[in-house]
């Protein structure tokens, strides 16, 4: 199966590539089994994703994963973030390849991850079922 073109740009192009170094929130993921590791960095004032960067080591479609998903986030409320699901990553994206469905999942993970780390430093409560793992049949 071929890349869509916007897989490709976002590949060869990717937005938001880098580290905050006063992060509010940081959320690492990765699977060792596909060897994808993503890291993604946020600043949230007044609960809104005024900064958004990333660090993704893997194929091409968890550096698009990571990036598409970056751009759906930036600007956003944390509410709003935390309702991105990894078929909206790869809507975005035009789609991906069924093996690579796995990307997209830690891409909505990673993003999880850092809103987490940013309520558990804050001390603000939060609903744990927002935080359950998504399954990733790819990865199992």
């Amino acid at each position: 199966m071929l890349y869509s073109e916007k897989v490709m740009d976002h590949f060869k192009n990717p937005r938001n590539v880098g580290i905050i170094e006063d992060a509010d929130g940081v959320g690492e993921v990765g699977n060792a089994k596909c060897g994808d590791i993503m890291k993604i960095y946020l600043k949230i004032e007044n609960d809104i994703i005024t900064d958004v960067k990333f660090n993704t080591f893997g194929c091409g479609s968890a550096i698009a994963s990571s990036s598409m998903a970056t751009e759906l986030i930036m600007g956003k409320p944390l509410s709003q973030a935390l309702e991105l699901t990894n078929k909206a990553v790869a809507e975005a994206l035009d789609g991906l390849p069924a093996h690579k469905l796995h990307c997209s999942v830690l891409a909505e993970e990673a993003i999880k991850s850092a809103i987490k780390d940013y309520y558990d430093k804050n001390g603000i409560e939060y609903d744990k079922e927002l935080f359950r793992e998504v399954s990733c049949e790819h990865c199992h």
